[in-house]
Parts: C-alpha cells; structure tokens; sequence
C-alpha cells in the first residue's frame, strides 16, 4: 500500500449503532475539539503554560509512536518508506491538522523533515481559549510528529514550530531534526520532550502553595486582636458564650435542617450563618441571602417562590424564585420577624413540607 492510498474507508471501523471505533487497528475515540480546548486551559491555568506544554508535548509523542506501531503490521505497504512518511498523511485523516509538503528554491538545502499545517486544531482552540500567544502552541501535534518519526526512524528526533497561526502567522510550520543537527537550537525546545520539565513546574507550583499558606497564616495572626481567640473560619470569639455559640453552630452545620439565628442587630448572625453553610454539606451550593424587611410584601411572594408567565402584570417570562435559586445551597431570611403573618404562614409550608410552587402555577 501508498500513503495516497490511505483513506478514512480503510482505517476507520465502526458499528452504525454505536459502539467501540477503531482506527488502524486501535480502539479510537470521537472527541469533540472544544473540550479538548477546554482540558488544555484546565493545564494552563492549573499548572502553568510551561508545565501544561510539557504534558501535551509527551502526549502526542506517546501517541505518535503508538499510531507509528500500529501503522507498521497494519497494512502490507509497498515500501518501508511509505510507512516512514505515512504520519503527515494520518494526522489529516484524523482531523487534527492539514499536511502540505515544504516546496524549496532551486539549490536550498531541505531538513530532515518539513512540512506546512494548516487548519491546524490546537491554533485554532488556543486563539478561542487564550488569545494570541507570543510562540507556537501546537504542541501536540508538534509531539506527535516526534513520536511517529522517532519510531520510525529509530533516532530521537525533535519536530518544532518556527511559525504558528496561533501567534499571528499566516500558517504553522513544522521543522524536524535530530539532536544533532539542530545543535544549540533545541536548548529551549528540549526540556518539553522530558518528564523532569513537569516535575521542575509542579515543584516550583508546591513551593508558591506553601508560601501563600505562610502569608495567610500570618495574616490571620495580625488580624486576631491581642487577647483574642482565632478561628479557623476567620471569626474572632473572646468570650466563653461566644464560643459556645461557634460550637453549636458547627454541630448545626452537619444536620441537614432549618436552622433560626436570634440576636441583637450587629452580633454577627449573617456571619454565623455562613459558618454553618461552610461547614455543611451544602458548601459548595451557593448562598443567598434577602433583607425581608427591605422588600414590600407584594414583591416579597414573588422574590422568594418566583412566578409564571402572565402570573400578573408585568410578569412577561417565568422568573426563579431565590427557593430554587438556592437549591442545594442555603437561604438566609434576614429580618424574618418583619414579614406580615400571611407570609410567614406560606414561608412555614415551604419549611414544613419542602416544596415550592411559583406564583401563577
């Protein structure tokens, strides 16, 4: 077999009703490029560009050899060389990115590989995701090149970007060569292609998560007046009742129930409800919070249980009420004692029976 002969119709195996793909020979997946944007600004963002560029480098690299192993017993080429070169033609077939030879002037001298991508799938997720980069961000493709060739030829051979649609150029471009060919040149390049280049970025990552932790341990200390007691929550309790106070409210937050704050106007009851939702197992629901006494009651129904279309006038769409709103979170009622008795008999429903109807509905 040719690499021209090389199709989708020949690689790809697939059931109509679903089921494990295969391409070559090996089980394939159909992912959609938008969430492969989205894992690698997950990297970026978690890790870092250096450490996110090292992974996605290895990737391809893995992949291109792997894709490189099951090429070769595949098909019976007609040359070893048709394998060799049949990577460029796979990478176009798997959509990734388009393959065009380099074309040279008369008398100059080509590289050991070379070739022009366009279409290429990780510019185009970079520009959507990150904006313009001031370097080549094709990096798995760039590492997949790599591995394919590496496995091919036998010698370790390094593909690098010397322009790139996702830094501003016309087209991407791939350039291959070995260690020493490229000399000097692959200093900046070669530390992507080993593990110690994400091992260096996650020990660095560690040393600045233990320096922020110092920081806020000691601001904490200098926020505490003298004489203070700290809390872990960021509270500050002086006196034995308060204390008592904190406790309950955390042996409060581990019981899925309503919960009543009573206290002066200032003690801090807002604060103490977000201890028990922080504590709770609705932490990481959101919290919501509505002065009831600075709501008239005509709005107050519809704020708090929402209402359909045409409930009334002016009620133009269906409208979530904050009930819903805070849906596996926490509600906080301020100022409850205000509402009209109506209300609180409608309020002590919702509580009782855990059910909420839009106004309208």
């Amino acid at each position: 077999m040719k690499i021209d002969d090389l199709s989708l119709t020949e690689l790809l195996e697939y059931e109509p009703q679903g089921g494990p793909i295969r391409f070559a020979g090996e089980r394939a997946l159909i992912l959609d490029a938008t969430a492969l944007g989205l894992l690698r600004g997950e990297l970026m963002t978690t890790f870092g560009v250096t450490a996110a560029r090292g992974v996605l480098t290895r990737f391809g690299y893995a992949h291109g050899w792997r894709t490189a192993t099951a090429m070769k017993g595949a098909f019976p080429w007609d040359s070893e060389r048709e394998w060799k070169v049949a990577g460029g033609r796979l990478h176009t077939l798997q959509g990734q990115v388009r393959v065009e030879p380099m074309l040279h002037a008369a008398g100059e001298e080509p590289a050991f590989a070379e070739a022009i991508w366009r279409d290429s799938y990780e510019a185009e997720q970079h520009l959507l995701q990150q904006g313009l980069s001031d370097g080549p961000v094709c990096w798995t493709l760039t590492g997949f090149a790599s591995g394919y060739m590496s496995c091919v030829h036998g010698n370790r051979i390094y593909c690098i970007e010397d322009r790139c649609v996702g830094k501003g150029d016309a087209y991407c471009r791939m350039v291959g060569k070995t260690k020493e060919e490229w000399g000097e040149a692959l200093a900046p390049h070669e530390p992507f292609f080993e593990q110690p280049c994400l091992e260096s970025a996650l020990a660095r990552l560690a040393d600045k998560l233990k320096q922020t932790e110092r920081q806020l341990r000691d601001q904490r200390k200098r926020l505490v007046p003298a004489g203070g007691e700290g809390d872990a929550a960021g509270l500050v309790a002086r006196s034995e009742a308060m204390r008592q106070v904190l406790a309950i409210a955390r042996r409060v937050a581990k019981v899925d129930s309503t919960v009543l704050l009573s206290g002066e106007s200032g003690v801090g009851k807002e604060r103490v409800a977000r201890l028990i939702h922080d504590e709770s197992a609705r932490a990481t629901g959101p919290f919501l919070a509505l002065n009831c006494a600075a709501v008239s009651e005509t709005l107050l129904e519809s704020e708090l249980f929402g209402h359909a279309r045409g409930a009334f006038t002016g009620a133009t769409a269906d409208r979530v009420g904050l009930f819903e709103a805070a849906h596996g979170g926490t509600l906080l009622l301020d100022e409850i004692g205000e509402v009209p008795p109506a209300m609180q008999a409608k309020l002590l429903r919702v509580l009782q029976e855990r059910e909420v109807r839009r106004v309208g509905e």
